[in-house]
């Protein structure tokens, strides 16, 4: 008699879990701050000066004291001309000072007028054609960055803007999380790799192996450094084997297909016969198969073959057990309220992810073939909808879709 069936877990229970495992690697890397870009901070990040240094202009034009223009259509000499890079004279009263974005606002103006507003005479005069407010135009000392503030926080993953933050405050190099070493390979002696086998020749039952494809990209973008162990032959001993060796050196084990109880699935007893595995049926579609385990000292996590399961279940899943690795605490994906143009009038028990896209109108329209074997979803969609288990949708109902960028990056 076979055992009875689990229940199946809920994701947000599952992923808890998971977290729950995560413990940041040890160890960090020195890199320059151009290089930096998708590391996580391993040290936070303190400024030792405030940004910007002094008081500056915020436009080309002229400064000047607001007590000497009261009035549009009055005309001042200029008393000096001030560049960025330079320091000026404390501005005489009854003057103007040329001035250029970024350059110091001198001592005794209170106001920048910029150019548009102004007309240079041919006597070395300059016309204002308006009347400033104070403060107008001027950059303070400090408004973006105050001494001893710290700036950025140990694991933030970096962007192009927090690179340029780092660099404002002098950093040259910055300390981050190491990459994470993953090993990654398929089992399933139906898998061919595109190039070995023209599309005429495939034996029948044989199916190119996408999902080593986008799982390495989908690595990769995380900042891991993989291990690609290529296709392992659906044997118990090649599985053992290529676990064996895939548990050196590496922090996690990634594998695709054969994480079910069939004759032919032997990931569960050549993990078993290694270390650990707890086999896990949770509530969503697709992707209900997934595993989590040791293998040694690595991490093991084997996601189900068909590849939409696959690719759901990695951005769901172990996205954030990746992230959590390298330092990152917030590793939920944003989502946002959007209006349905489509009819789901079937509610499922599990929570469900459907491959859509936004229209031209701001709506979502759903793909048609839902089928977790349709890659075609996921490339013509820009995100999905997560839609509770027992729930329905009709046209006009608001959803919550997550964007497909939230889950890759």
């Amino acid at each position: 008699m076979r055992p009875p069936m689990k229940p199946l877990k809920p994701l947000d229970e599952a992923l808890a879990e998971l977290l729950g495992h995560a413990t940041p690697l040890a160890g960090t890397d020195t890199v320059t701050t151009f290089d930096a870009d998708g590391r996580v901070l391993a040290q936070g990040c303190s400024s030792v000066l405030q940004v910007p240094p002094i008081d500056n202009s915020a436009m080309d034009g002229y400064a000047v004291r607001c007590a000497d223009v009261a009035a549009v259509g009055l005309a001042l000499p200029v008393s000096q001309r001030i560049a960025a890079g330079s320091a000026g004279e404390p501005l005489q009263a009854g003057t103007a000072a040329r001035i250029f974005t970024g350059a110091p606002v001198p001592a005794g103006a209170d106001a920048i007028l910029m150019q548009e507003d102004c007309e240079a005479l041919a006597d070395g005069r300059v016309r204002v054609n308006a009347v400033p407010r104070p403060g107008q135009w001027i950059r303070r000392a400090g408004e973006d960055i105050t001494r001893g503030a710290v700036v950025l926080q140990a694991g933030t993953r970096l962007t192009p803007a927090e690179l340029g933050l780092a660099a404002s405050i002098g950093l040259a190099q910055l300390q981050v999380a190491r990459r994470p070493r993953v090993a990654l390979f398929s089992t399933g002696d139906e898998l061919v790799m595109p190039g070995d086998v023209p599309p005429e020749q495939m034996r029948p039952g044989a199916i190119y192996n996408s999902n080593r494809f986008f799982l390495r990209a989908m690595l990769l973008r995380l900042g891991c450094e993989v291990s690609d162990f290529g296709i392992v032959p659906d044997r118990r001993d090649a599985t053992i084997a290529a676990l064996r060796q895939a548990s050196n050196a590496h922090d996690l084990i990634l594998t695709s297909g054969g994480v079910s109880v069939g004759e032919e699935d032997h990931i569960k007893p050549a993990v078993e016969s290694l270390g650990t595995l707890d086999l896990w049926q949770i509530a969503m579609k697709p992707g209900k198969p997934f595993a989590y385990g040791r293998v040694g000292a690595a991490h093991f996590m084997g996601l189900p073959g068909n590849p939409v399961s696959s690719f759901l279940t990695f951005a769901l899943l172990v996205r954030p057990f990746v992230l959590r690795l390298q330092g990152v605490q917030d590793v939920a994906p944003q989502s946002m309220a959007v209006r349905a143009d489509f009819t789901w009038p079937k509610a499922d028990k599990r929570r469900e992810f459907l491959r859509v896209r936004h229209n031209t109108t701001g709506g979502l329209d759903l793909f048609d073939n839902q089928s977790s074997g349709v890659l075609t979803s996921a490339a013509w969609g820009d995100g999905v909808v997560d839609n509770p288990a027992g729930q329905t949708i009709a046209p006009g109902d608001t959803v919550r879709f997550i964007a497909f960028s939230e889950l890759l990056s």
